[in-house]
């Protein structure tokens, strides 16, 4: 299954987390079993995910599963939990009985709430007792339910971003990535460097820091992923210049370049 391509989103539940944690969480979620089940059945399957620049965690409630990141190979057995930033291309290869239980942050907030900068995590794959304690991490896979895990989780994320101040430079950097949304994914960077009332420089300065990239390269990525999944959903209705593209040839061209795919432009 390939994201954006394909409904990965059937095989899971999601939630979203709670006001205090929306500037930094996007989603909880937890494979739906009865779902994957009836889809999947007996089958191995591989899950592939484009980048996103977005720290996800990754709490292994079933059966060991290889992840393929930066052409290397990472077994990952029944009682290890991850995480990875998601700044390349990442695939997933689970077998019929995966159960994952998913957090994902938004770009800035793991650092809002761990005080730890996203770009360390760089192409790593990294255990999560090096950030939580076992008993936590075991307190929240044993819970009876993905509602529960989902109330354990909020309480401990919310308890460690009570300790950590939120810097201008963070604030800057998702207030840049809402302007840019709000304003038709049209802006370059200088044009939003110039919105905000800063220099270009610093504004890149700011996203290599948090974001762990410049803003021009996070800014095509996040067009790419937004425009295509809108095409996908409601091709007639779809205009390239609602997400900052010339043309539908401008459109396509950015769907090979991100996804290595084309897509028909048939409707």
């Amino acid at each position: 299954m390939i994201e954006i391509f394909d409904n990965i989103r059937k095989l899971y539940r999601f939630s979203l987390p709670t006001e205090t944690l929306s500037p930094f969480i996007e989603f909880f979620s937890e494979t739906d079993l009865l779902s994957a089940g009836a889809f999947i059945q007996d089958k191995k399957f591989t899950v592939k995910l484009f980048p996103s620049f977005s720290p996800t965690i990754w709490m292994n409630l079933g059966s060991p599963y290889r992840l393929l990141l930066a052409n290397k190979s990472h077994q990952i057995d029944e009682k290890t939990d991850v995480l990875v930033l998601r700044s390349q291309t990442i695939e997933r290869e689970n077998a019929p009985t995966d159960n994952i239980f998913t957090v994902k942050f938004l770009p800035g907030g793991f650092e809002a709430i761990f005080g730890i900068s996203q770009t360390k995590i760089a192409d790593h794959v990294i255990s999560l007792d090096e950030l939580l304690p076992h008993d936590k991490i075991d307190q929240i896979k044993r819970a009876p339910d993905f509602e529960t895990r989902i109330k354990l989780w909020e309480d401990y994320l919310t308890e460690r971003k009570s300790q950590n101040e939120t810097h201008h430079y963070l604030m800057t950097v998702q207030h840049s990535i809402d302007t840019f949304s709000d304003t038709g994914m049209k802006l370059s960077a200088a044009q939003l460097a110039n919105e905000l009332h800063m220099t270009e420089k610093s504004l890149n300065r700011y996203f290599n820091k948090v974001v762990g990239t410049g803003p021009k390269h996070y800014f095509n990525i996040l067009r790419a992923r937004t425009s295509i999944t809108d095409f996908l959903s409601k091709r007639d209705l779809f205009l390239p210049a609602s997400y900052g593209y010339y043309d539908m040839s401008h459109f396509y061209r950015d769907v090979i370049k991100f996804t290595g795919t084309r897509i028909s432009g048939s409707r």
